[in-house]
Formats: structure tokens, sequence, C-alpha cells
């Protein structure tokens, strides 16, 4: 398909078959920079003589740019001496620039539709930017440095690869696509799957979707428009499935506000910061706003370090133990302990469990290993031989002169006559 016209659209199978499009894009792309009055519309429908001397146009302009043009948006654009056919993308940003809209305006016929246009464009003093293209005139968009900036998308391309080399080599391309309005590409990072997506499968796993959770693997689509549609984004993806699945948070950058090409980059570092980081962060965060004032006004006063502990609840111990068990090797018994210990001697224990059949990791109940169903607000874990059923939230209590049966009420019971 030509590029000169409107539905034209490709696709790319390799990395460097899209940078290499991209760059030759950047190339032939012209930035002009005019005042919006100086712009003047004229019709270009199969009424008007334009279409027929396609030698009015600027030079470069075939007959087949001219042609288009009268099948989709019937309109020319004059910048000066220029001549320019109209891409149907550049319809909104010219509205904007007119400052006008509604849905009579299509219905027009050209030649009205031209002379409302540049009675409107007539009235502005302001600046516009036009992005011409593939022989025709993409977009108009605001002059002002404040309302657009250019982003060039093949510089953002090797903005993003950069980045992938360092953090995750080994990356493979999916896929690219292009038309007038946008560009993505969707990459994955199959030599990270076990870091970034270890945790996520096993739970598929555990819910009896081993399959799905082989094939899913980690990976981001990238997507930017010159013409207005979109702005310079980066999305983190999970591929593998017939649909991809978004998942966390996406970075984008606006055409606006004199953003750069470097702020696409800073971004980037957001989203590919590790998770360890942004918790990091996030406590960072949280002692700021709500330990270090009272910290500080206690300190002031003179108050002792027990005093202080003590007052903000601070925890001077924090345990946390996996431990697991096999019955009869088939299930598998999980327990997480964990324990925070105070100045003060007080110390919270919770425990929380995880039952599973370990041939096709589906949860186990209680009731599963009892002819008498347990009751539904009752946990349980295996230890040795025995089973031991208990109310949740409640906690085994560890100390030496206690007896845990009669702490949280344990019941014992056998499992396959064991």
């Amino acid at each position: 398909m030509l590029t000169c016209k409107d539905d034209f659209a490709t696709t790319f199978d390799s990395y460097p078959e899209m940078i290499h499009f991209h760059e030759s894009l950047s190339k032939g792309t012209v930035w002009r920079r005019c005042k919006v009055k100086d712009l003047h519309v004229e019709p270009l429908d199969a009424s008007s003589a334009l279409c027929t001397t396609p030698s009015a146009f600027v030079p470069g302009t075939s007959e087949d740019a001219v042609a288009d043009t009268v099948e989709n948006l019937g309109l020319a654009l004059r910048v000066g001496g220029d001549l320019y056919p109209l891409r149907t993308t550049a319809y909104k940003t010219l509205l904007d620039r007119a400052k006008i809209s509604g849905t009579a305006l299509p219905k027009l016929k050209k030649a009205e539709l031209a002379a409302v246009l540049n009675a409107c464009l007539a009235v502005h003093s302001s600046d516009a930017l036009l992005l011409v293209r593939d022989e025709k005139v993409s977009a108009t968009h605001s002059g002002d440095v404040r309302d657009y900036s250019v982003l060039p998308i093949d510089e953002l391309l090797h903005t993003l690869e950069k980045k992938m080399d360092a953090r995750f080599p080994g990356y493979h391309f999916e896929n690219g696509y292009c038309d007038h309005a946008y560009t993505s590409g969707c990459w994955t990072f199959p030599d990270q799957k076990e870091d970034m997506l270890g945790t996520y499968a096993k739970t598929l796993q555990t819910k009896g979707m081993g399959t799905m959770a082989a094939k899913l693997v980690p990976g981001i689509r990238f997507l930017t428009s010159d013409t207005g549609v979109a702005s310079a984004k980066v999305s983190a993806m999970l591929m593998g499935t017939q649909h991809p699945i978004h998942i966390g948070s996406c970075i984008s950058v606006d055409h606006r506000l004199q953003r750069k090409v470097e702020d696409f980059d800073k971004e980037l570092d957001q989203l590919f910061a590790q998770s360890a980081e942004s918790y990091e962060k996030y406590l960072e965060g949280f002692a700021e706003k709500e330990i270090f004032p009272e910290l500080k006004i206690m300190l002031e006063s003179g108050k002792r370090s027990r005093e202080i502990r003590d007052t903000l609840g601070i925890p001077i111990r924090a345990t946390l133990v996996w431990k697991f068990y096999f019955f009869k090797e088939k299930y598998l018994s999980l327990r997480c302990e964990t324990r925070l210990t105070y100045f003060d001697g007080r110390s919270v224990f919770t425990l929380k469990t995880l039952n599973l059949d370990s041939e096709n990791m589906i949860l186990k109940k209680a009731k599963y290993f009892s002819k008498k169903a347990r009751a539904k607000n009752q946990n349980f874990y295996i230890q040795g031989s025995k089973i031991y059923t208990f109310e949740k939230n409640s906690a085994i209590c560890e100390n030496s002169y206690t007896v845990p049966e009669e702490i949280i009420k344990i019941r014992t019971f056998k499992i396959d006559n064991i």
C-alpha cells in the first residue's frame, strides 16, 4: 500500500525493520511553524479544479496523494505559497486551531466547510505547527512550545532500546505496528520470567491454571502518536494469552509543556524500577510522615529511648518463619509464622496456613480430611501425622508453660486411620 494513502498501515516482524522505517520517516518529515491566520483551506473534492491539477501542490505531491484526499477528507491547506493535501488525521487539530466544533460541520459541502474554517482561522493570531509527512499535512498542532512538544518516534524507540539492553538482556521483539495515527510495539522478557512472575505463576498453579502460567511471559507495550491521538507511553504487560494483560502502572509523557525525549528516559526508569525499591520508598515516605515528626517532638522534650519506643509502638524485633510438612507424600501444608516483639515484652504472634494437594496444587480445606465437615471459620495445618484445626485469627501460644491445646482449643482427628 502507498504510504501517502490515509488508510496506510504496516506491521513489523523485527525491531531492525521497525527502527529503520521510523528513521526514514523522521528524515522525510517536515515540522513547519506559521501563524494560524496564515492558514487557508481549499476544497479538494471531485468538483474542485485542484483534483485534476497535481502541479498546483508542492513539489513531490503525487497524483495518488491528491486522488486519495479527494476520496477522504476532501480538503487542501495553503500556507504562504505552498499547497498541501490534508490528511484525515489533521481534521481534529485543524478544528482546534479554528476553535470550532460540531456535528454539523461534516455535513457541509467541502466549499462551505472550507469557507467556515477560513473565517475562523483568520481571527486568530496564535502560532500553528504543521506536521507534513508522506505528501500531506497530517496534523496542525498549536505552535506554542508549551502546548505541543515534538517527540521523534525513532528517538523514543532508541531510548527504549537502551533501557531494555541495560535492564532486560535477552529481551525479544514480538511485533510492531504503524499507521498515520499512531505507532506501537511489543517486547517480552523471557530471561526474567522466573524473577518477575515466579510468585504469580505459582498462584495460578494453585488454582489449577498451570497451563496458563506456563504460557505467561512479562513484557511491555510502547505506544505513541505524532498526530495528537496519544502521548508517548509504555505499559507493563503479561504476554502469552490471546489478549495481553495490563499489569501495574503505565508511564506517559504528553506532547506538551516542553517535554523532551529525556523526560521519556526518566519515566522509563520509574516503570522498570524493582518492586522492592518501590516498597522501600513507601516505607521511607510513611516514616517521614507518621514517625519522624512525633519522634522529633519527643527528642526535643528530653524523652529517653525506652519511652520513645514504647510511645511510638515500634517493635524492637520482628521474625518471619516459613514451615512446611508433607503428609503421606500427597498433601503439602505451609505455615507462615510472624512475631513482633515490643520493648515492654509484649509479643504479637500470627499464623497463616496454606494447604495443598501437591499433585495438582489445588487448595484443600479441613473438611476434606475428615468425614465430619469442619466449621467454615476454622483453619488447619498438618504437623507430622496430625492435623490441627483452630479458629481464624487465633494463634499458637509459644510460652513453655502453656499447653497449646488449651489456648486455641485444638482438635486432633484421624486422617486415613492414622
